[in-house]
């Protein structure tokens, strides 16, 4: 209860703070975050952090499979071994160049 609470009054502040700003300072607000987000060093960051990211994730899987891989259910094994395969054929299909 305490946490919708909190989004209630959030949500209200949000709505008086955007009707005092009007529709002007939403369009500055909306193209200032649009020449931050096209910025070619911000696009490289968030490119290198979300495949170093992706190659973490990979990496835990890995370790928490072989960990754990024997302990599990049959099934769910079975889905983890094929997860394994299907990792190991496929490559970075999100791409590495976005400039």
């Amino acid at each position: 209860m305490r946490y919708r609470l909190t989004f209630i009054a959030g949500l209200a502040t949000g709505y008086v703070l955007g009707a005092r700003a009007g529709r002007e300072r939403y369009e500055q607000l909306r193209k200032a975050a649009q020449r931050v987000a096209q910025n070619p060093a911000v696009r490289n960051s968030a490119e290198t952090v979300a495949l170093t990211g992706r190659e973490t994730a990979a990496k835990a899987f890995g370790a928490v499979s072989a960990k754990v891989g024997d302990r599990l259910p049959g099934p769910v094994s079975d889905r983890v071994r094929s997860l394994r395969e299907q990792r190991a054929s496929d490559e970075d299909e999100w791409g590495t160049s976005n400039t």
